[in-house]
């Protein structure tokens, strides 16, 4: 008996997002949902989560589905509660004192230290923050588990912690996992959905196969597009000539003809749609010059906590010109501490032990772009700081796939990938020589990631970097640098 059905399923707001969707969910499904930022994903999901009715369709579950939504951001009534009783309250009020057990169960599974279970969530880092809310889903031990973006802000560790407890630790609940990370797709997904404007595409495949079908498919009617262009163009020729021959020698048999080869040319015309292409909206980068053979040069520092805490010694470090040096370790270990004193140094501040080249023109991106101005709009932003003028600021913010409703809207209210989009417009406009960028894909979709990854490959640009994302530091990384035991050591 199938879980969940979607008929016809419809979502216009007030754009189209999907319609006509069909789809079933049966217990062990892992379903990939894919589609660019702001395409419907999220919509989707809190539908299939009854926070959000449809526009059109209707959704059947089964009777006494219980269900368990990952979504991107903390609700604000967690965030005061320490780890384990966030995750202990996923559990009926009556179950919380027997089953109390079930919550150090979870915690477990990703090797949660004790100290930190009962610290205020407010006070963890994105990537427990996210796993607190995945713990919280899996107690409950839902028939069917909603995954907004699990993988944000997760180390490697953590991130293999999850793909082993979804294979394994899950049997038979079934999921749809809406995600932008290609290789947590293909170790967690049996089954993709490319959410569409027009046509969704479902595929009994993981990501990368799904895609590569995908990518037959859409030859296939491209090369029957162009097929069908070059018949509407004979038809329209074949009907001219026979309605020339008609009105000349006055035979209404010709004229007739005509009449039915033009009917045709454009009932085959009525069907020529162009394909839909994921859109990574204007994801460039630019930089200048930089005669400088090193930009930054570290001597033995220590990375501190906000606290004054130490957390690590970077040793005797050099980043020449040209290098793509990746930084790996736990998540609050201090990656993005490191990222954040290399900017502090290059925008002219005496850091002790750190020497940033004059000639750098650094270009920065926090993991939670908050280098941006909550309260200003897009279009104020672009506008006011890099002063291209109003009419190209519209056409660039255009280019990164900001309507013109939402280039007014303010920076505050946009969406996460809105906000990375953003960013990186910003990054581009500086045209930095040197990259400090701290999680650069977190919530940018599949399309603006490669974009991301063949822009700074192209440019051959400098960075430095903190990423999680396996597949996008396969692709850039020149250096592997990795945080342990209290020193920056080579991976």
């Amino acid at each position: 008996m199938s879980l969940i059905q979607l008929k016809s399923l419809g979502i216009a707001s007030p754009r189209l997002l999907f319609q006509n969707l069909d789809l079933t969910l049966h217990a062990g499904d892992r379903l990939g949902l894919i589609a660019g930022n702001g395409a419907g994903k999220t919509t989707l999901l809190r539908c299939l989560a009854g926070q959000l009715e449809p526009g059109a369709g209707e959704i059947v579950r089964r009777r006494g589905l219980r269900l368990g939504f990952v979504e991107q951001d903390v609700p604000d009534t967690l965030l005061n509660l320490p780890l384990a009783e966030t995750v202990r309250r996923a559990l009926a009020l009556a179950e919380r004192e027997a089953n109390g057990w079930k919550v150090d169960l979870a915690l477990d599974a990703f090797e949660t230290p004790a100290e930190m279970r009962d610290r205020p969530l407010a006070e963890l880092s994105g990537g427990w923050q996210r796993l607190a809310l995945i713990a919280r889903a899996g107690i409950a031990e839902p028939d069917l588990l909603l995954l907004d973006e699990p993988t944000n802000h997760l180390d490697g560790d953590r991130l293999e912690m999850l793909e082993n407890w979804l294979r394994h630790g899950t049997e038979g609940t079934a999921m749809v996992i809406a995600s932008h990370d290609r290789a947590f797709l293909d170790a967690c997904t049996t089954r993709t959905l490319f959410l569409r404007p027009e046509l969704s595409r479902l595929y009994p495949l993981p990501f990368s196969r799904a895609r590569a079908a995908l990518a037959e498919d859409e030859a296939a009617e491209a090369a029957k597009l162009a097929r069908d262009a070059k018949e509407v163009e004979r038809l329209r020729r074949s009907a001219a000539h026979h309605r020339n021959v008609g009105i000349n020698s006055g035979s209404d048999l010709w004229l007739k003809k005509s009449k039915q080869l033009g009917a045709r040319a454009d009932a085959i015309e009525e069907s020529l749609k162009p394909q839909h292409r994921e859109r990574a909206g204007e994801l460039r980068l630019d930089a200048r010059d930089s005669h400088a053979k090193v930009l930054a040069r570290l001597d033995d520092i220590t990375v501190t906590a906000p606290d004054g805490r130490a957390l690590f010694r970077t040793g005797a470090l050099r980043l020449h010109q040209g290098e793509r040096v990746v930084v790996g370790g736990a998540n609050g270990i201090g990656k993005s501490q490191l990222i954040r004193l290399l900017h502090r140094a290059a925008q002219g501040e005496a850091v002790p032990g750190v020497t940033v080249s004059p000639s750098a023109v650094t270009g920065y991106v926090d993991q939670q772009m908050a280098q941006l101005p909550a309260e200003e709009t897009p279009l104020g932003f672009i506008a006011g700081t890099f002063r291209p003028g109003d009419q190209r600021a519209l056409s660039l913010l255009a280019g990164a796939g900001f309507d013109i409703e939402t280039q007014r809207r303010r920076i505050a209210q946009l969406s996460p990938g809105q906000k990375a989009r953003l960013g990186l417009l910003a990054l581009r406009l500086v045209a930095p020589n040197f990259y400090l960028l701290d999680e650069p894909t977190n919530h940018v979709d599949i399309a603006g990631r490669e974009r991301l990854e063949a822009e700074i490959l192209e440019h051959r640009a400098t960075c430095l970097l903190v990423s999680h994302d396996r597949w996008f530091v396969r692709a850039v990384g020149t250096r592997f640098l990795r945080v342990e035991r209290g020193r920056l050591v080579e991976a």
